[in-house]
């Protein structure tokens, strides 16, 4: 079926079923289809036209128009269709007559009665409503809608209606409004882009975990710091190893080999310093060998002292954890062994002058006796305050002069009961690093602080306005330590921040020291190694000892004119820095301490 130019469905073009259904279609009431032009004239405003409405189905986003195939009563041909552009009446053929069905009465020419002036043209009658409004009239501007999109458009005006009377974008606006606001002051960092081809970055040894020498450390469980370091109660303690259960009989050997040496005298020769070609063939023949090379301590190396025994190399190390391990060098069966009599960094260290099986250790709370011959560690001053280092103030050790890092100085007196300490005194420094006494007048002892040098008698010190007796004038920045010369005391040395090392005249004691020689020295050790500290040569008047920053690692030996000497050197069992040193006092022996606990030791 098609439609001719005049807008007319063309009958014979339909079939058979097509003809049927539009048949069944029609209303009761409605006329045939026509099957031509000519039979439908004949039988005008006999039959009812059958008026079609095609409704176009909606395509999402897009609005089809609708066209609309309207019939009217009466007026067949040219005279019945709407005007062009309007409407497109369909021109229905009679229906053929069915067996089935009675023939169906002609339709009214005429509109019925009631029926709403403006439902179509030319007075047909527009029944295309479902019902549902028929009895709403159209808006205006609406006359062309469908029952459906006017009932549409009346569904959507009353939800907007109701939508706006519950306010909901106005409350949205304003919620907005806030989270724009608390977002304002919010200012998020561009995150980096991580390259894909990153360079890796260079570690050191200590964060790769890798000892100086190369050894990979083993791995360290992650533990507070009070399980890690057990805390050591106050009182005495008994002299027993960490490692009791493991070697004990091994502990009582170097105990024994201790005491043993301890009783035996060493010989009183007089101390003098001999002539530089002497001293400087003596260095040469000091050299390191594999076998003197030992992990002491578990770490960093804060102290040393080494035992006055002249046929056994005894030496003790403390560590910053509060260790300390004893070694006998000359035994290969004895080992070294570790004691925890501190909880702090072992900071000073010395075996007593007048009874070497005493070994006195200082911490930062207490100062400690470490007796061999009871098997204890005594506890003889424990102070609130932090102590840095400590030096006897007589040859029989029983007095000893004390610093303290807030700046004081106290004298505590082992014969005294009690762990206080005698007289505290205020020197006026804000730290006080180190502590010595003068070799030969026992009454001066020189104090080492920030920026300041200076030397006081220790007859006059009272709790606060003392005077030092002379000041060692010229650092800029703080001093880490100053000892005096060992034979005459006319000569300190001092170790200073500003990468200088300074050699004072101290054989007057005037009110301002003279300075003898200035020259750089590498002291930068940062904050992972032990700050240095030059130490006289007890065999040797105007030599000192120091450790260095140069590469291959070396501990060097300089002369108060500021000459060098020697450079203790191995590229073999040498390969780090040896901050803290020794020397014997009376044997070619000198031993150096790193920052992974390991000694080594020069002899001959």
């Amino acid at each position: 079926m098609a439609l001719s130019q005049a807008g007319t469905l063309e009958p014979e073009e339909a079939s058979p079923r097509t003809r049927q259904r539009m048949q069944e279609s029609t209303p009761t009431g409605t006329a045939e289809l026509q099957l031509s032009p000519e039979q439908g004239e004949r039988r005008a405003g006999a039959a009812r036209q059958l008026r079609v409405l095609l409704t176009p189905l909606a395509v999402a986003g897009r609005r089809l128009p609708q066209k609309r195939l309207l019939g009217a009563y009466g007026g067949g041909g040219a005279e019945g269709r709407a005007p062009a552009g309007k409407r497109l009446c369909l021109e229905p053929a009679p229906a053929l007559p069915s067996p089935r069905q009675p023939a169906p009465a002609s339709p009214p020419a005429t509109p019925p009665a009631g029926t709403p002036a403006g439902h179509g043209l030319d007075g047909a009658w527009e029944a295309d409503s479902d019902g549902s409004d028929a009895g709403d009239a159209p808006p205006d501007g609406y006359s062309q809608l469908s029952a459906y999109e006017r009932k549409r458009l009346k569904n959507i005006t009353e939800n907007a209606k109701f939508f706006a009377a519950l306010k909901l974008h106005e409350s949205a606006a304003r919620l907005h409004q806030i989270a724009t606001k608390r977002q304002s002051h919010v200012t998020k960092r561009a995150k980096p882009k991580k390259a894909e081809d990153e360079t890796v970055r260079r570690r050191s040894m200590r964060l790769q975990r890798v000892e100086p020498s190369g050894i990979p450390m083993p791995e360290m469980p992650a533990q507070p710091e009070a399980e890690e370091y057990p805390q050591v109660p106050a009182g005495p303690l008994p002299m027993v190893p960490e490692d009791q259960m493991e070697n004990s009989k091994l502990t009582e050997d170097l105990l024994t080999t201790w005491m043993r040496i301890s009783e035996m005298k060493a010989n009183d020769t007089e101390k003098c310093t001999c002539d530089m070609k002497r001293y400087q063939d003596s260095l040469n023949s000091m050299v390191l060998r594999e076998d003197n090379i030992k992990k002491v301590v578990k770490y960093r190396v804060c102290s040393m002292a080494l035992h006055p025994s002249e046929s056994i190399i005894f030496v003790a190390a403390g560590d910053k954890s509060g260790q300390i391990g004893l070694w006998n060098v000359n035994s290969k069966s004895e080992g070294a062994h570790v004691f925890i009599p501190h909880n702090y960094p072992v900071s000073c260290m010395h075996f007593s002058p007048f009874n070497p099986a005493q070994l006195l250790s200082l911490s930062n709370d207490t100062l400690r006796c470490g007796d061999v011959t009871k098997a204890v560690f005594d506890e003889i001053c424990r102070s609130e305050q932090s102590l840095s280092s400590f030096d006897f103030l007589e040859d029989n050790a029983s007095t000893a002069i004390v610093g303290h890092w807030d700046g004081d100085v106290t004298v505590v007196d082992r014969r005294t009961p009690g762990t206080s300490s005698e007289l505290s005194a205020d020197i006026g420094f804000k730290r006080t690093r180190t502590v010595h006494v003068h070799p030969v007048n026992k009454q001066y002892f020189i104090a080492a602080g920030s920026t300041d040098v200076c030397i006081y008698d220790v007859r006059y010190l009272k709790s606060k306005g003392n005077k030092p007796v002379s000041s060692l004038k010229g650092h800029t920045k703080s001093v880490a330590s100053a000892y005096f010369s060992p034979v005459t005391g006319n000569r300190v040395v001092t170790v200073c921040a500003d990468d200088k090392l300074r050699v004072y005249d101290t054989t007057s004691l005037s009110s301002t020291a003279a300075v003898l020689s200035t020259f750089r020295h590498n002291n930068n050790t940062g904050r992972w190694l032990t700050r240095f500290r030059a130490i006289w040569d007890p065999k040797q008047e105007d030599c000192f000892v120091v450790g260095s920053m140069a590469r291959p690692r070396q501990i060097e030996v300089f002369q108060d004119t500021g000459k060098l000497l020697h450079s203790f050197y191995n590229l073999d069992y040498l390969g780090s820095v040896c901050s803290i040193n020794v020397v014997h006092p009376s044997k070619n022996i000198l031993v150096g301490g790193n920052s992974s606990g390991r000694l080594h030791v020069f002899k001959e």
